[in-house]
């Protein structure tokens, strides 16, 4: 609906007096926003609007009528205004008579015409030939109002033709300040008017003496005959001469008058003729001005001129008349066609729509335009569609498209898409910001190009085919007022009963829409009849999952415009089921690109050790892991209308055994790196942080790491991914609404432990076998025997040997992570402790110096690694201790205990990593 407008207001009008039928310019503010708007147009209470030309918003021009009142307001009325005010008036002056012979300035009316309605001849009334002036005096025309004059006067008049003439008036008004003499005088001039009438007769007769002399001289021949003949013969001879005289003087009246009689009558037809174009120009001249009405575009006056024509001349009788208007007709009916023609066709503005749609309508034009132009757009837009596919589709296969991956850590990202970038600035990760290299748009995949541009050309058409339908639904495109009731009504019965047709128009744009872009981005998601249809593309690779969020981004956007058009939701599901399918698929294919990143982590191993004893890699994969998160995160998070991403169990089922495959691939790096050969493992990056005060040894000055020490980097990082990494990736998961994030870090953890173990056997493997199997070949050394042996003088190299190989151990491990030193300590004590016991049970029977001797070596072994015994340990040398004799004197205690303090004494320094504020210092 048209917002209201201000009543219109008249400021000025242009000549403010004049007699009946005075063209005038009337000036003033919303006069109307055109001719069609102009309802009514009266000035000094006469209806002007049958000669009334709108101009503009701001000029009218017009005739003004014989209106009783001599003066009064010029009112317009309009259909977007109402009745309007004046701040002017408009004074009507009595029309002057002028006489057949007066000179004037002006042309003057013929008033003899043909008068339609009576068939007949107006004829001039005699007196009309009289002179304007009968006194023959100046005239003074007085100031006395007109209607004073009326009341003075009732039913008189000062018009000296007609019947009810008043001397007094005529007086009043033409003579009020003459002088007495004045009017003496025009009394003579009466009298002599009154003279010339009388003699009147006697100048016809003067005028026509010769005349009257050849009749004298004829009848007196005549008479002279009759007397010389004197007989009847004579008589008729004479009579005949004398008819033949009376012929021969009519047949020279005729041929005298016959020339003037005859202009006389062609004049009179002639005048006739022009009164009879005059009066009925406007249907005479209707065909051309229709014609060049429509070359320049003026329709509406079209419109507004037939319809007059026909109210006036539609049912006429008069064959002329019947004539023009059939060609009217003809020209209407080519308008009708034409103004068809611009409405269907396209591309085409909602405005010039409702204006064709509203012309045809006035034109009562057959069928239902309104209609058949929503079938036009419905049709032309589903073509725009296909030929956006198959444009990008031959320019897919014409060329070779570059497939840029996003730069994710870059704070500025150009971006392929050009009026989305406009209305959102989106975040690291999720999207694009806006592009300042166009360029970018040539390096994008065709696929994601196509989506922006058919999405853009759906929201650009689709809003004015929504609205071309509301418009045809509230019969708004007819007639704002209630002048055209019938039709709207119409209208609206019409829609009524194409609803559901409508519908479907709507249905199919979607459903066109939505296989478009499942034939570009899911085909897999397409039959096979659809594929075809709507698919077409070369698949050498599948997008990115951050090419896939642009794309979700890009389909979400259209989908608010297309909502906030009103459109019913249950219309634009399928966008939203889309959404969900798209936004699914981002999912599984950013985890699957995860897990093949994961897997090359192994490559960007360097072998740096920090202070814990880690290196790079976990914290590479928790980056990794974060960095895909987040790049999910616009794809995770629900927009109004849309259902989560985790609804279907097999996408939970799915996204969890992707989870769970991400973490094992990583698991798998590390033990590949583990146990690669070592010529295949790059150590020229290897150091160490030797700025912590606990370091006595470094590995930064080996070329190259042993196989121990990538297990015990390797051990390390398994410690810190149990204990830290997987758990913050637990937690990222629960942050952007995984499922099954217990299931994902239970799997995870039992697969880690399950590596760390196999690790942790490996190392001891290589650390304890070699020091439990020099024990044996050392006690045994110089043919020793338990049974015949001297009295013990300390701790045997052996022993000494041995600790010293676990003191290497405990270097190792505290150069590359303190934190396992407890760990591989207590597990080579246990493998020494074991071998230890198991020996000295073999042995079948002990002296007192050789069980002297065993004790001696068992409890310096044990007391030495105190701090790293286990219930295994212990009860390992609690049974080798079993399985020796008992000492009975206290001489041989206090032996053992000389012997002891000495073995600590003299190997204080190298049994110093032993002391417990060493292992408490680990501990922390």
């Amino acid at each position: 609906m048209s917002r209201a407008r201000q009543p219109p207001l008249v400021t000025g009008i242009s000549p403010n007096e004049g007699i009946s039928w005075t063209k005038v310019t009337i000036r003033g503010e919303n006069l109307g926003t055109g001719p069609t708007d102009l309802l009514g147009l009266t000035i000094c209470g006469h209806n002007c609007l049958l000669t009334a030309e709108w101009m503009s918003a701001s000029k009218i021009v017009c005739r003004v009528g014989q209106a009783k009142n001599d003066k009064g307001d010029i009112i317009v009325t309009t259909k977007s205004g109402g009745k309007g005010t004046s701040t002017v008036c408009f004074k009507l002056l009595k029309p002057e008579k002028i006489g057949i012979l007066d000179q004037s300035a002006v042309w003057v009316d013929e008033m003899n015409y043909y008068d339609m309605r009576t068939d007949r001849n107006k004829g001039i009334p005699p007196l009309s030939l009289r002179p304007a002036n009968p006194l023959g005096i100046e005239i003074d025309k007085g100031r006395f109002p007109q209607k004073d004059l009326e009341s003075l006067f009732p039913g008189m008049s000062a018009d000296f033709t007609s019947e009810n003439f008043s001397a007094a008036w005529y007086l009043i008004e033409n003579h009020s300040t003459t002088s007495f003499d004045q009017l003496k005088m025009a009394v003579v001039n009466l009298k002599k008017q009154a003279n010339k009438k009388n003699e009147g007769s006697l100048a016809y007769v003067k005028g026509g003496l010769s005349t009257f002399f050849e009749a004298q001289d004829a009848l007196s021949a005549i008479h002279q005959k009759l007397e010389a003949d004197g007989t009847e013969k004579v008589e008729g001879s004479m009579t005949q001469k004398l008819e033949n005289v009376l012929n021969r003087a009519s047949n020279t009246a005729d041929t005298l008058f016959q020339e003037v009689l005859g202009r006389k009558d062609k004049a009179d037809s002639t005048r006739n003729a022009l009164n009879v174009l005059q009066r009925f120009k406007f249907l005479f001249n209707l065909p051309l001005n229709i014609e060049r009405n429509i070359q320049k575009g003026d329709y509406d006056v079209v419109i507004n001129d037939y319809e007059k024509a026909k109210s006036l001349f539609g049912k006429t009788e008069v064959q002329v008349f019947k004539k023009y208007y059939a060609e009217v007709e003809t020209r209407i009916e080519a308008l009708r066609e034409l103004l068809l023609d611009k409405l269907l066709e396209t591309p085409s503005t909602l405005h010039d729509q409702k204006r064709y749609i509203r012309y045809l309508s006035d034109l009562h034009a057959p069928g239902d335009p309104a209609w058949q132009c929503i079938g036009a757009q419905h049709q032309w837009i589903l073509q725009l569609m296909h030929n956006c596919k198959e444009s990008y589709v031959k320019e897919q296969k014409g060329k070779d498209t570059f497939f840029p991956m996003l730069d994710l850590d870059s704070d500025v990202r150009p971006s392929p898409i050009g009026h989305l970038s406009q209305t959102a600035s989106l975040k690291r990760g999720s999207s694009f910001q806006s592009g300042r290299d166009d360029a970018w748009r040539y390096k994008a995949p065709q696929q994601v190009v196509f989506v922006e541009k058919l999405t853009k050309l759906v929201v650009s058409q689709l809003p004015n085919f929504w609205k071309l339908w509301i418009s045809y639904v509230n019969g708004s495109l007819f007639s704002e007022t209630a002048e055209k009731s019938g039709q709207m009504e119409r209208s609206k019965k019409n829609a009524r009963q194409r609803q559901n047709d409508f519908k479907k128009m709507i249905q199919e744009v979607m459903h066109s829409l939505v296989k478009l872009i499942r034939g570009a981005l899911l085909p897999f998601s397409l039959r096979e009849g659809e594929l075809r249809q709507y698919g077409g593309w070369e698949m050498k690779s599948e997008l990115s999952g951050q090419w896939l969020t642009h794309v979700i981004q890009t389909v979400r956007l259209s989908s608010e415009s297309l909502t906030a058009l009103e459109i019913p939701n249950d219309m634009l599901q399928i966008i939203q089921d889309l959404i969900l399918d798209l936004r699914v698929r981002c999912i599984i294919v950013t985890l699957q690109h995860t897990a093949e990143d994961i897997k090359r982590l192994a490559e960007k191993e360097d072998w740096v050790v920090d202070n814990e004893g880690l290196t790079s890699l976990p914290s590479q994969f928790e980056q990794c892991i974060i960095h895909s998160l987040q790049s999910l995160k616009t794809v995770l998070d629900c927009k109004p209308g849309e259902a989560s991403v985790f609804q279907q169990q097999k996408t939970q089922e799915d996204v969890c055994q992707l989870s769970i495959g991400i973490m094992q691939g990583f698991i798998d790096c590390l033990e590949q790196l583990s146990t690669k050969p070592d010529g295949d493992i790059d150590t020229s990056h290897l150091s160490v942080d030797v700025s912590s005060p606990d370091l006595f040894g470094s590995i930064h000055e080996e070329s190259s790491l042993s196989s121990e020490q990538r297990l015990l980097i390797a051990l390390s990082n398994c410690r810190y991914l149990e204990r830290h990494t997987f758990l913050n990736i637990a937690e990222h998961f629960e942050k952007h609404g995984f499922q099954g994030v217990d299931k994902i870090t239970q799997v995870s953890m039992e697969s880690l432990k399950e590596l760390d173990q196999r690790l942790f056997e490996m190392y001891i493997e290589f650390k304890a076998d070699p020091i439990v199997g020099s024990l044996e070949p050392g006690i045994y050394a110089g043919y020793f025997d338990w049974k015949d042996c001297l009295v013990p003088t300390g701790v045997r190299n052996y022993l000494k040997e041995a600790l010293v190989n676990i003191i290497a151990v405990h270097a190792e491990v505290f150069t590359i992570s303190k934190d396992l030193v407890p760990r591989v300590m207590s597990r080579v004590v246990e493998a020494v402790s074991e071998e230890l016991s198991r020996l000295m049970q073999c042995v079948s029977s002990f002296s007192k110096n050789g069980a002297l001797q065993a004790k001696l070596e068992i409890c310096a072994l044990r007391d030495t690694v105190a701090i790293y015994l286990t219930p295994e340990s212990k009860s390992s040398f609690k049974q080798a201790l079993e399985a020796l004799p008992q000492l009975s004197s206290g001489t041989d205690r206090k032996l053992l205990e000389e012997l002891l303090n000495k073995f600590k004494s003299s190997m204080h320094l190298q049994l110093t990593c032993f002391q417990a504020s060493s292992s408490a210092m680990m501990k922390t």
